[in-house]
């Protein structure tokens, strides 16, 4: 898989996410590996993806199969409120005896409270792409294995494109653009964009950023104060998503998600601007056409990167569980081969495992993006969720009407205060 060489710096600053060292009572040197046992009573698993709920239901049939007297239900919470809520719920270990996070700042809050068990040993290990483990790494440790590989850029209807005479594979800015023009003269809104949603309106963030940034993990170095959203390469990006104002939907920051994708959904918009894990999702409100994947190429014609992806719903075990024994047997479980391609084809979004068979047209019509040169998504090197929402509100701000400069430095204002 050619996206694993292209992880880079991005892959460096993903590692060393979690602080290492010891999250254990009495000084112990990292975490303890989940405690053995009978592989039986009640297991949480926490997360936040609703749309999956029926595929894992039907896992967890198969699981229990293998099992007798084990149970698997699923606590299932939105993803902002997963974001804001789940490491407290988490804490007691009344929830969530297996659960899922997501890559960067939440994966580094885990770490930090020690809500983690160290998989290092566990033969689901294995099963994993090695170089996309290192999201859920801290030092040695194995803490999470990565279940995911998404793409969070925005979503084509190929047969909008078709009817519109647009490029699919715009080599720079103005050709972006252009395919815009051309979209939105055939009638439809070229852009539906989820402003209202903090969680899925930043993923444009991923693909704006990639090949603006001056160096790979831009976003730490903004958060260590190394380099500032007033420097003329992020006021240069934040203009240019001032020139998407015109491609995106009326009262576009104020979208939430739901409506974002009925209309790309219902053939109104030509662009779902989320990311690969919302398929699912526009499948079952109906959309029968074909689906690409495009990337805003922000570039001069000199693109560092083709596109972004992200290795994300990193799963684990938890330290406070009473059933540890269980809950890492159920990962076990999701991690091999069958069980996860049954969930990659279900859900159409690739997985971090390997030997997995893609047998999902809308998996196997995307899988040449796996062979690309991509970008781990930029986002998510963020370690402070306020340092984030600034630094992506100042894009949304520039949407609403605010100047580039006025929004950067807004933006830059919050950073100094948490620096």
């Amino acid at each position: 898989m050619a996206v694993l060489g292209a992880l880079g710096l991005g892959a460096t600053a993903a590692a060393c996410a979690g602080p290492g060292g010891s999250t254990t009572p009495g000084g112990a040197t990292g975490p303890a590996a989940p405690a053995t046992g009978d592989i039986t009573g009640k297991v949480s698993f926490a997360h936040w993806r609703g749309e999956d709920k029926a595929v894992f239901d039907e896992l967890i049939k198969r699981f229990a199969a293998m099992h007798d007297g084990v149970e698997v239900a699923q606590d299932i919470s939105t993803s902002n409120d997963y974001n804001a809520q789940a490491l407290q719920k988490l804490r007691g270990g009344s929830i969530g005896d297996a659960f899922a996070t997501f890559r960067g700042a939440q994966f580094k809050n885990f770490t930090e409270a020690g809500i983690y068990t160290d998989l290092k040993g566990s033969k689901a290990v294995s099963n994993y792409e090695d170089s996309l483990l290192s999201a859920g790494k801290s030092g040695d440790n194995v803490l999470g294995l990565p279940y995911q590989v998404v793409f969070p850029m925005p979503m084509a209807n190929v047969d909008l494109f078709d009817k519109a005479g647009a490029d699919l594979a715009p080599k720079d800015w103005d050709s972006f653009l252009a395919m815009c023009e051309k979209l939105a003269s055939s009638g439809v809104v070229p852009i539906s964009w989820p402003g209202g949603d903090v969680g899925n309106g930043g993923q444009l963030f991923n693909c704006m950023i990639a090949n603006n940034g001056p160096v790979d993990d831009m976003c730490a170095q903004i958060e260590q104060g190394k380099l500032k959203v007033t420097d003329d390469w992020f006021i240069k990006m934040l203009n240019q998503y001032k020139d998407l104002v015109p491609f995106l939907q009326p009262n576009a920051t104020g979208t939430a998600v739901e409506p974002a994708q009925n209309l790309f959904s219902q053939g109104k918009a030509a662009m779902l601007a989320t990311g690969s894990y919302h398929i699912a999702a526009v499948r079952g409100l109906g959309a029968q056409f074909p689906i690409e994947l495009v990337f805003p190429n922000t570039s001069d014609g000199n693109a560092k990167y083709e596109g972004v992806y992200n290795a994300t719903f990193i799963l684990g075990v938890n330290s406070a569980s009473k059933n540890q024994a269980a809950a890492a047997a159920w990962i076990d479980f999701l991690s091999e081969p069958e069980n996860a391609a049954y969930y990659a084809n279900e859900t159409a979004q690739h997985v971090s495992v390997k030997d997995v068979e893609y047998t999902n047209p809308d998996l196997k019509r995307l899988s040449p993006w796996l062979e690309k040169k991509t970008a781990l998504a930029a986002r998510f090197q963020f370690l402070n969720l306020d340092v984030r929402n600034a630094v992506e509100a100042s894009a949304t701000a520039v949407i609403s009407g605010t100047s580039p400069e006025q929004a950067a430095e807004a933006a830059q204002k919050i950073v100094d205060e948490r620096l």
